[in-house]
């Protein structure tokens, strides 16, 4: 690099051009040796052979248009649930209830409770309408039991 005086524009006059006080022109090189033709002025074809002609050209290019861009096909959506569940011509019933039932007083029905039998590490199940009862007897130290004697199992009805 040469300096700071580098940044002159001054440096490069006389390099391109020996005539200093000459403008720059717009044109390139290739813009002025490759320039696009210019018409006669005069129509070379008549008004009706070229509106037959472009309409030769735009139907060509339709039939070309179709051939290499065809409809995509219609698209069929289907889902398992369409498929498993909406089967035609089901009709939905509830099941008649075999006994009558009060929420207030009977124990709700759950998974837990249907399947506690399959619970492990759950105290033993003494009776069927209340699984879930607390049982403390695991958890109590073993100098209350030997002090109160306690029954670990007592059968309920």
């Amino acid at each position: 690099m040469r300096g700071p005086e580098c940044t002159s524009t001054k440096m490069d006059l006389g390099i391109l051009t020996m005539d200093l006080s000459s403008k720059v022109q717009g044109v390139t090189t290739v813009n002025a040796a490759f320039t696009p033709p210019k018409g006669h002025g005069v129509r070379q074809r008549g008004l009706r052979g070229e509106l037959l002609g472009n309409d030769l050209l735009k139907k060509i290019s339709e039939q070309t248009h179709a051939e290499f861009n065809p409809e995509p096909h219609k698209t069929e959506f289907c889902s398992s649930t369409k498929e498993d569940y909406k089967v035609e011509g089901f009709q939905p019933s509830l099941p008649s209830s075999l006994k009558e039932h009060d929420y207030k007083s009977d124990q709700a029905i759950t998974f837990w409770s249907e399947n506690h039998h399959q619970i492990q590490g759950v105290t033993a199940v003494r009776t069927t309408d209340t699984p879930f009862k607390k049982n403390a007897t695991f958890s109590t130290p073993i100098s209350e039991h030997m002090d109160d004697k306690p029954i670990l199992y007592t059968p309920e009805n």
